[in-house]
């Protein structure tokens, strides 16, 4: 009997872990596609064109792939809170000026 629940401790554990590192490695690969975007737009800047230009360029290519991808009645759902979001500030940036 305790050998039966010391396999079951140890097998939550490694689902456990295994659901950790994919999570991590979800983050580590959304930190990269937002390095990506985040290049592409400081040069699109420095190329001369206006940051409202890049966002509304960005926001439109941004919600034209998850409709491809999700189908427009999903993808209306997912943004359904978007504004609440906003409000709350979930897309404020905060800089420190030192």
């Amino acid at each position: 009997m305790r050998d039966g629940g010391t396999r079951d401790v140890t097998r939550r554990f490694d689902d456990w872990a295994t659901q950790a590192e994919e999570a991590m490695g979800e983050q580590k690969t959304r930190h990269a596609a937002l390095r990506y975007i985040v290049e592409a737009w400081e040069e699109a800047v420095y190329d001369g064109l206006h940051p409202d230009q890049v966002a509304s360029a960005a926001l439109f290519a941004a919600v034209s792939e998850m409709v491809t991808a999700y189908g427009e009645e999903a993808v209306a759902r997912m943004l359904e809170d978007l504004p609440e979001r906003i409000r709350r500030g979930e897309f404020t940036l905060y800089y420190s000026r030192q």
